[in-house]
């Protein structure tokens, strides 16, 4: 990344002041808050500056890579978790197509007491459906994927282990389990992962 001489001499303002606001620095520059303002978002969202509320702005030193991939590794599924579709093992497959469509999800978590049993998808649904059986008396446990081939993600995982693991296995969402894995405590997709990606992105001023 290439800097101009402006983001150079805000860098070296605040190695050598910093923890400094952004008046200060704008001052230092005789120079407004609103002016800098481009300047510091991008210093900050590159890596350079960390930016702290109610303290100011530290030098980071870090290349972009690195602060990235090292913020990344702090998020926990745990604190991302959405809460997840499920059904009831004996319900129907038509009851699961219901849920689909008020849900709006793509994926339903089949459980038996709380317990992961399996996952049926829109595509399970649809062969049923194209079969000519009748989805009002077909079992929703003779369409689903059952455990232990549905793959799941810990609720003490990381966000960045849950990515790898949709990646790995091409799917859109995982269930999130507990302590010996058949517990759903939440579901986590790749929506889950976007919303993630554009909160690490925003700038707070400081």
């Amino acid at each position: 990344m290439e800097l101009s001489s402006r983001q150079q001499a805000i860098i070296e303002i605040v190695k050598r002041n910093g923890p400094i606001t952004g008046e200060q620095i704008a001052e230092s520059l005789s120079l407004t808050r609103a002016t800098l303002r481009p300047d510091l978002s991008i210093l900050t969202m590159a890596g350079f500056l960390d930016a702290r509320p109610r303290v100011g702005y530290f030098y980071s030193g870090k290349k972009n890579a690195d602060l990235f991939g090292e913020t990344l590794r702090k998020l926990y599924v745990r604190d991302y978790k959405s809460v997840p579709t499920v059904l009831e093992e004996g319900s129907s497959a038509y009851d699961a197509v219901v849920a689909l469509f008020v849900e709006d999800v793509g994926t339903i978590i089949v459980a038996r007491g709380g317990r992961l049993c399996g996952i049926v998808s829109r595509k399970d649904l649809l062969k049923v459906a194209i079969g000519g059986s009748d989805i009002h008396k077909v079992p929703v446990s003779l369409v689903m994927t059952r455990t232990p081939n549905v793959i799941t993600v810990d609720v003490d995982a990381t966000l960045y282990e849950a990515a790898v693991l949709m990646t790995r296995h091409e799917v859109d969402s995982l269930p999130v389990t507990r302590g010996d894995h058949d517990e759903v405590v939440g579901r986590v997709s790749k929506t889950t992962i976007t919303k993630a990606f554009v909160e690490l992105g925003q700038v707070h001023e400081i």
